[in-house]
């Protein structure tokens, strides 16, 4: 079974061919193709392939599957005996991906 470390988004993922994988937001609609160049590690079937720090001619392709957003983290501020409190949320905005070819 072949797979890649791979980077996007400031993470590091570890992908492997029919693995559907969140990740930080990319710029596409649903059902679009999508490669990216910062492979960082290749392995299976035997073979490994390390980067310094990128393996050269590496790419992984995938499919935009969905865009979304994850769960709501809160975000809470308080200062005690001062009668002060905030509360905040946010969803961090994510792609979900089809990783489709893992080519080295």
């Amino acid at each position: 079974m072949k797979y890649a470390v791979i980077r996007t988004g400031g993470k590091q993922y570890r992908v492997s061919e029919g693995q559907l994988v969140k990740i930080e937001k990319l710029a596409g609609d649903v059902g679009d193709k999508v490669t990216l160049g910062d492979v960082l590690f290749v392995g299976g079937n035997d073979e490994v392939k390390i980067g310094a720090p990128l393996v050269a001619d590496a790419k992984v392709t995938g499919e935009i599957v969905g865009q979304g957003k994850a769960k709501k983290i809160l975000v809470f501020k308080k200062k005690r005996r001062k009668s002060y409190s905030r509360q905040k949320g946010h969803r961090q905005q994510q792609t979900t991906l089809k990783i489709t070819a893992i080519e080295a």
